[in-house]
């Protein structure tokens, strides 16, 4: 996939998931910046690509922050004199059902996971306009896509909303030649998710719903986003892609 020399942001890149996509990205040609509140180990990662011969920036970002987002924006433009992709991929799980959550969490829900993705499109969006398109992937889940009886329905309500968020800025932003797609993966093979999987009983709950029979693995994830941030989707938009093995098709 051709993503060489485009400038590529990535919220929550600090963890799993975005390490891996920041890392695929990068060794494909892409110029990266790390953007996490959790800067130590955006240094870190940063080192690592760069060690591998690879561009990537750090930036310490609260994705909740509406004058954050605005400056780090300003600095990327700066430093690299462009914004090419936006990858809105930060977010937070309260693994509490409705009747035992409060309305506090349920906000800082809505929050981080909602919020960041409305601050992060407000903020690209103009950039994006000015340098003639660009293109924006939002992490959802397949809890965007379906209720899904093992997780929290706060989760499911913030990712159901970032699938609707992806479709109208793909249909009013097309014109400016933005492109805004989402991914939706199942459960993926994290350090998180393998203590989960210890229990016997959530193991074969999980991989019963998965007819591949197995989790996805981060790199099943990064390379998703890698095939939306390049020039060969080109003609993709206001696609809801998921990332499942197929556990969307019941």
């Amino acid at each position: 996939m051709d993503v060489k020399n485009k400038v590529v942001a990535i919220t929550g890149a600090a963890g799993g998931l975005g390490s891996e996509m920041a890392k695929t990205l990068a060794m494909s040609g892409a110029q990266v910046w790390l953007l996490d509140l959790e800067l130590e180990k955006c240094k870190t990662l940063e080192a690592e690509i760069t060690a591998a011969g690879c561009t990537a920036h750090s930036a310490k970002l609260d994705v909740t922050s509406e004058t954050e987002w605005e400056a780090v924006i300003a600095q990327i433009v700066s430093e690299s004199g462009r914004l090419d992709v936006l990858v809105n991929n930060a977010g937070i799980n309260i693994r509490k059902p409705i009747e035992e959550m409060v309305m506090s969490e349920w906000m800082k829900m809505m929050q981080v996971n909602t919020g960041s993705v409305f601050l992060g499109c407000k903020y690209a969006i103009p950039v994006m306009r000015g340098q003639g398109g660009g293109a924006i992937i939002n992490t959802s889940s397949i809890c965007g896509l379906i209720g899904h009886k093992f997780t929290p329905e706060a989760y499911t309500a913030t990712k159901g909303a970032i699938t609707m968020i992806t479709k109208s800025v793909a249909s009013r932003y097309a014109k400016d030649g933005i492109r805004c797609n989402s991914i939706h993966p199942g459960t993926v093979d994290t350090p998180l998710v393998a203590v989960l999987m210890q229990d016997p009983v959530r193991r074969k709950e999980r991989l019963d719903e998965v007819p591949l029979g197995r989790l996805a693995t981060p790199a099943d994830v990064a390379n998703a986003v890698l095939y939306l941030a390049s020039r060969e989707a080109s003609f993709i938009n206001g696609v809801n892609l998921p990332i499942d093995g197929g556990t969307t098709c019941y």
